[in-house]
Order: C-alpha cells, then structure tokens, then sequence
C-alpha cells in the first residue's frame, strides 16, 4: 500500500514545481494514491482556487467604465477587493464617452466593460457603422436610475407629459431651427427612451427635432451654453442640473418603464469561449459587490463617496448619494421617494438579462430603422443575452434565479411588451422611421 504523503512534504514538493506542471502532478498523483487521499494533505482553500480547473485564465482583466453612477459594482468590485477574492487584479479604466469604450473592448485592450445594453447588440449586428464585433451581455448592472433634463426656462411650460412639447416642438420646426435633445449613443439606452419619450408625446425624433450624441459627463456643461433643449443620461448628470439651475426632471426612465434593463457587463464573444473562468469569476465577484451595495443605507453612502472620487464620476458626492437612496426632487418643486430608484441587486431581481429584455431594444431598433428588416429577434436576443453564463454565477452563490427568460412591462404610453410577437410589436407604433 503507498504512503500517502503528508501536508508538509506536499508544500514543499509544490514549491520545487514549475507552475506549469503543478496541475498535472496533483492530477497524475492523485491516479496513484487516491485524491481523496493526496487532497486531504492540501492547505485549506488550495483545492478549488489557484490550482483547480476553474481557476481564472486571465487574472488581470481592465475593465472600462464612464462617468456615471451605475458603474459603481465595477468600481465597488476593486475597491471592496470582491475581485482579489476571485483570484482577479481588476484594473478601472476610464473612457471618454461610449465609442471610445466599445472600441477599447472590441481592439482587447479592455477585457470587459461598464456598457448600455443597446452596444453589444449594436456591435454584434454592425449597426450605424458600428464595427461587427459579437459581444455578449451575461450580466446586467442595474436597473432604472435614468431620466430626462430639460432646460430650466421651460418651468411651468412642460411638466411630466411629454404632449406638453409637440406645439413648442411645431413652432421651432416652422422657424426652421428644430429644438434639440441629446443623448449618449445612437443605439444605447439613452437614445430608446429619449426616442420613446418624444414619440410618446407625438413627436418623431427624426424629422420633427434633432437628435444629437454628447457623452455623459459633458451633458449639463452643453446644456448650460444652450446647446439642447432636454436630454437623457444616467445618474448623477440629472441630479446635478439641478443643482447648477439649469434643468428640471420631467420624467425619470423608471417612469417609463418600470425596472427597465439599463447597463450590462460587455464583453466580446470570444473572450467569453476563451476565458469562461475568469468570466465566471467577475461575475461572482460584482454580484457580491452588488449584494454589498443594496445591503444597507451606510453601504449606498460609502459607495456614492467612493465613485464621486475623480478616478470615477468626479462629482460632487451630493449629487449622487440622494437618487441612489431613492430621495427625488424634480427642480420644480416636487419631492418624493421613489421605491424604483437605481438598484444593484435587489435580492437577485437585478442582475438576469432577459431574453424579452434584449428583444426589446431590437424592436426599437428596428421602429426606428437602424436595422432595415426584421431579425429573428429571439435567436439574437440567445446569441448575446448569456442567461447560462449568468446561471453558473449566480448558481454558485446560491442567488434565485428567474424561472421564465421572457417577462411582461407596461411602458408609459400604456403599451405591453411581453415578447410573444416582436414583429407586430415593432410595426405597431403610429411614431416611427417609416411614419411621416
């Protein structure tokens, strides 16, 4: 019978190995003597981390981020160390506005990225010259948070109902100097709401008004030169025009539509088939870093004083900590509590990327025409919606996890999206690319 070897000389035996060969000495040995018998001897915490087979492929991933609040589980994920925990050296990187942050990811010189979840799918079908990269989207950041800012001289003219903009928006075309609203990427989040908002209201964001791109952190600066009208960003921007006095809240994106999909974790399809460990991995270690944030109100201010850092937002930390609590004033004089503010985790309803979610945006891709036909709009939503990558994840932390991949929303013009008929839903709008 061998003599089984103790914790002792296994230690040492690992420190002459090459660390190339220690996986296949634990794996040749253990034919000989039993593993049970030789990962008896193994430290504590050795067998399942640094020598297992799901251990990271690539341990030091950069990940992108821009200015805005909803990155806070990337940053709370290095700062908290939930990425050192999962055998990752995660470095924040900081873009300039969202094309700088898919190309970064698309050339890998990021490995992930904070993203709006209109990218990928704009990227993996080469949509408005985006270059055809296949991205995934295996996790969702958060859910609501968003709203949209119009200038402040529009006190007591406009409210919450965008209806309240179509005789102004009329009268400025008539002149010939259209009223302009800003957004943050054509194919992004941002753009679907602004573009719903407007249309909700009977204006057509492509012919009756303009319709320009200006990244996040430049938002309030453009608006306060009188550069738009209104715009739709994420949070703190809104909360700050406020407090500059120059813009009011007319509707928050929780408005409409209630626990709406907003950022994803993005990565290319390929890093995924490569490094589906160090994929694994992140993920466990956000959604701990989500987990934390949602724990508790002295959490949500610590996180706000740790992004409002200039690394991250470079904000001031007033500007988010109020809206991250769910505590409202619209700059009219209204103040409220809104129990759909930003949320992170909310007990596992966060973090799912709906199939119908992703099939969503297709049908707004395809109202508005940046996608000329119709796609096969469940097949795409599988091919970048990684709901199994998400399941292992949240698998392994024993996080609930949706029965159903499709579910049902109301939106603010009363529509029900429930994703049983995306092409009847994409041409059922009276506003839209084909409409006059």
């Amino acid at each position: 019978m061998p003599t089984l070897l103790n914790k002792t000389t296994l230690m040492h035996l690992n420190s002459l190995l090459p660390d190339m060969n220690r996986r296949f000495f634990i794996r040749s040995t253990a034919k000989g003597l039993g593993a049970a018998a030789l990962l008896g001897g193994l430290p504590r915490g050795w067998v399942g981390t640094a020598y297992a087979s799901d251990a990271p492929e690539t341990t030091k991933p950069r990940c992108g981020i821009i200015a805005l609040t909803d990155c806070s589980p990337l940053v709370i994920g290095a700062e908290k160390g939930f990425f050192k925990k999962y055998g990752l050296d995660v470095t924040i990187a900081k873009g300039a506005n969202w094309a700088a942050i898919r190309d970064s990811l698309s050339s890998g010189d990021n490995q992930m990225t904070h993203m709006l979840i209109g990218m990928p799918i704009a990227s993996t079908m080469g949509l408005l010259g985006s270059p055809k990269k296949p991205m995934v989207i295996p996790w969702l950041l958060n859910r609501n948070g968003q709203a949209i800012t119009l200038r402040a001289d529009w006190k007591g003219k406009v409210g919450a109902d965008p209806k309240a903009l179509k005789p102004m928006v009329d009268k400025a075309k008539s002149l010939g100097e259209p009223l302009s609203f800003a957004m943050t990427f054509p194919p992004g989040t941002h753009a679907m709401w602004m573009r719903y908002y407007l249309a909700a209201g009977g204006v057509n964001p492509d012919k009756d008004v303009a319709l320009i791109t200006v990244p996040p952190p430049q938002m309030v600066a453009n608006m306060k030169i009188g550069k738009m009208d209104g715009f739709c960003v994420g949070e703190p921007w809104n909360a700050r025009s406020i407090a500059d006095k120059i813009g009011f809240t007319s509707v928050t994106t929780q408005d409409i539509w209630k626990d709406h999909p907003e950022k994803t974790l993005g990565t290319t399809a390929d890093f995924v088939k490569k490094n589906p460990n160090t994929c694994r991995a992140v993920m466990m270690a956000i959604l701990e870093a989500s987990q934390w944030i949602d724990a508790s109100l002295q959490n949500k201010l610590k996180m706000a004083e740790t992004v409002a850092d200039k690394s991250y937002v470079n904000t001031g930390v007033d500007a988010i900590n109020q809206r991250i609590l769910g505590r409202y004033q619209n700059g009219l004089g209204k103040t409220w509590d809104d129990p759909n503010h930003m949320k992170f985790f909310n007990d596992g309803a966060v973090n799912f990327p709906y199939l119908s979610d992703g099939m969503w945006f297709l049908t707004q891709h395809k109202r508005w025409g940046l996608i000329k036909d119709h796609p096969d709009y469940l097949a795409v939503a599988r091919q970048i919606n990684q709901i199994d990558l998400y399941k292992q994840a949240a698998g392994a932390l024993k996080v609930s996890i949706p029965k159903e991949s499709i579910r049902t929303s109301k939106l603010i013009d009363g529509t029900v999206w429930d994703g049983k008929d995306p092409k009847k839903y994409a041409d059922s709008f009276t506003v839209r690319a084909s409409v006059a």
